[in-house]
């Protein structure tokens, strides 16, 4: 059976969000297109193909459709090492191309404007010839456009509207206007360039090359870093990023993890120790045995996040999108309007297509189109740089209408380091019996509170029997049959389904590990875990920022009621199993609105996907980051209220752009009623304010959170 098939495209002088916003539009319309995104702020397309779809000829298609909107477009296959924000080096000629009859229009320009010596027969003639070294590129965009029936698109406004201010006189304010705009588009393609660079920059910590080891003749060669294989050994100098994921072979030192977790605090590694890719080795001299190649690295996949985070677009993009096809042809029918029904009462036709003219200058939504998905790609390049990757624009505008926040206990609320609190068998004596039979009952288990068991009795060098098998029974504990005995250790439910009677008396604290032999109950363990040392400060937080919290554990009843007193967390749900905790997250939706849940184990993954947002600590199972929409590089509580205020913060830039773009736009027209707004001003609202929203829009980088 075929599979649909989705290919990544590279955009190169793609220079209008507008514009990428129609060509998205277009080949979502194709037949063989189940979906298409196209991002502006990393200039790539994603295209999800129809299973037996013929890709070559759907490309063809997309370059046509493309190039009709804007024939300067030009689309390759992306690449790993294509690193965005980069200027190519055509494109960089290009500019300088273009460069040198701009200052020759602009020195004719001025001498035409200024110099007093410029006769009137040539004037008009001067003007034009600056105009078309100006706008060359605007006046060929537009007839290209017309030829295809682009009515709509800026350069046709831009063209309409200057070559209007020709026709009533106005010869010097329309160069001008086609000057101001070169300059603004300049700024402003500049503006999100620069930005693009600092947000990938940011996140983009791939190494050009790595130092390998010759296992032949122990020489060091200098090597691409995609050309590293598994097994190389490679040499990190002080000061050197880890450049692959990887086990440390030789040496000691310190790692600089805060570019993956925000977490200043360096860590120590030692020989055998497994590394990621991004931190900085800060001592000492190691040798790395490389486990996972480039594509396969932590640097790889968190740039891969965010750029696929910057492709699954917010609703609030959505929305702009399809504000910007009513915006434009509603301010074009504002002017036409503008232009004839006040000429026909007053008879001043010049002046009220002067005015008219203006709002074709402003009727372009740029500024709205470019600045709202900018400011969601800023925001989840800010929590990158800080631990926190967010799969989607979606989940970062979601987590500003969660209302409750629910958390796992072990791993999550606690650091799932346990350790044994006490042992209480029958009579005193047993003690060391009880655990010896326990321990041995949970060798082959890898739950936390079972490793804790062996530890202890590891501890206390007690000799240990591997069971002959194991039963395990999710939720209630394991019957292991050790030695031909029936070893039952579990909690009260296990107990319950093998009628075996338990003695009312309880912990006060921890998680009871109950033990039996061949039916006969032998006593408890009390085993307890720590709760992490920024978990009250996260909680108090989420409450000041009015979040209800809540914690779902299949632990006892009492130790969740303990965690939660000693957290702030408002309420508790104990003795859960896994598939219970679906039912309780709902039951807390209804009660309290949008819910987060934050996981970390593998029996979590139901529940990260059922939540409003789902988010998983790093350091837990491959399932749980699987399934979240948020991941957590560091296991730290305080990444939870951080990534509230990144996404309040992100929410916030986004309809700041909004509100400042709109509110100029509209000046600039209730002053053109009035007679007071010119080309200048529309052209400042145009041009201008997407470069001023660009520049806002990357300020999150800049934000301390």
């Amino acid at each position: 059976m075929d599979q649909k098939v989705t290919k990544l495209y590279r955009m190169e002088h793609l220079g209008c969000a507008n514009c990428a916003a129609k060509m998205e539009a277009q080949i979502r319309e194709l037949p063989e297109i189940q979906d298409a995104t196209l991002t502006f702020a990393t200039k790539q397309l994603r295209v999800t193909a129809n299973p037996g779809a013929e890709m070559e000829q759907l490309f063809q298609r997309i370059k046509q459709i493309c190039a009709h909107i804007e024939s300067d477009v030009t689309i390759s296959e992306a690449v790993l090492d294509t690193r965005a924000g980069s200027v190519t080096e055509a494109a960089s000629k290009s500019d300088l191309a273009s460069l040198g009859p701009a200052l020759f229009g602009l020195v004719l320009y001025l001498f035409t404007l200024f110099s007093g010596f410029v006769p009137a027969s040539w004037e008009l003639w001067l003007y034009i010839v600056s105009y078309i070294l100006f706008g060359y590129d605007i006046i060929k965009g537009a007839v290209i456009n017309m030829r295809h029936g682009e009515i709509f698109d800026e350069k046709f406004l831009m063209l309409i509207a200057t070559v209007g201010a020709f026709a009533i006189g106005e010869y010097a304010e329309a160069v001008g206007v086609m000057l101001f705009n070169r300059v603004g588009e300049t700024l402003e393609d500049k503006a999100v360039e620069r930005s693009r660079s600092q947000i990938m920059a940011a996140v983009d910590l791939r190494p050009p090359t790595v130092r390998r080891v010759c296992l032949t003749d122990g020489d060091i060669d200098e090597i691409p870093a995609g050309q590293a294989e598994v097994g190389d050994i490679l040499i990190v100098r002080p000061g050197d990023r880890i450049p692959l994921d990887g086990i440390i072979d030789e040496g000691e030192s310190l790692l600089d993890m805060s570019a993956l977790t925000g977490e200043p605090v360096p860590v120590t590694c030692r020989p055998g120790d497994a590394v990621l890719s991004g931190g900085v080795n800060t001592t000492s001299v190691l040798r790395l045995r490389v486990t996972k190649v480039l594509e396969e690295s932590m640097v790889s996949k968190i740039l891969q996040s965010v750029e696929d985070a910057a492709s699954q677009k917010p609703q609030i993009d959505r929305f702009i999108t399809r504000f910007a096809r009513v915006y434009t042809p509603a301010v074009v029918a504002i002017a036409v309007a503008t232009a004839i029904i006040p000429s026909l009462y007053t008879g001043q036709w010049y002046h009220w297509i002067y005015i008219a003219l203006t709002f074709l200058v402003i009727s372009c939504p740029c500024a709205l189109v470019l600045s709202v998905p900018l400011s969601f790609f800023a925001g989840v390049g800010a929590a990158s740089r800080v631990g926190i990757l967010f799969k989607s624009g979606l989940a970062l505008e979601k987590l500003n209408r969660i209302r409750t926040a629910v958390f796992d206990k072990t791993g999550t609320v606690t650091k799932g380091t346990f350790t044994v609190q006490e042992i209480s068998a029958v009579s005193p004596e047993m003690d060391a019996t009880l655990l010896q039979i326990c321990a041995s009952a949970e060798m082959d288990s890898v739950h936390p509170i079972a490793q804790s068991v062996v530890s202890a009795a590891q501890e206390r060098h007690l000799s240990l029997t591997r069971p002959q098998s194991v039963q395990e029974y999710a939720g209630e504990g394991i019957a292991a049959d050790v030695n031909g005995a029936v070893i039952l250790c579990g909690n009260g439910r296990l107990f319950q389904r093998f009628n075996i009677v338990v003695p009312a008396e309880a912990a006060a604290y921890g998680t009871e590990l109950l033990v039996a032999c061949d039916g006969i109950y032998m006593g408890r363990i009390v085993i307890a875990d720590t709760i992490k040392v920024d978990a009250v400060a996260a909680v108090e937080r989420l409450h000041s920022r009015k979040i209800t919290t809540a914690m779902l554990t299949g632990d006892s009843q009492q130790a969740a009621a303990y965690i939660a007193k000693e957290t702030g967390i408002d309420e508790v749900r104990a003795r859960l199993l896994p598939q219970d905790k679906v039912g309780e997250l709902v039951q807390l939706r209804q009660q309290y609105g949008p819910v987060l849940f934050v996981g970390d184990g593998i029996n979590d993954a139901p529940v990260l996907a059922g939540a409003d947002v789902g988010a998983a600590m790093g350091s837990g199972a491959d399932a749980a980051v699987e399934a979240a929409d948020v991941v957590f590089m560091h296991s730290q509580m305080s990444a939870v209220p951080q990534a509230f205020a990144l996404a309040r913060c992100t929410m916030d830039i986004a309809w700041q752009n909004i509100i400042f773009a709109l509110v100029v736009k509209g000046l600039v027209i209730i002053a053109g009623f009035l007679g007071y707004a010119s080309l200048w001003a529309a052209v400042f609202a145009d041009t201008g304010v997407a470069a001023l929203c660009v520049l806002n829009s990357v300020r999150i980088l800049f934000k301390k959170i």
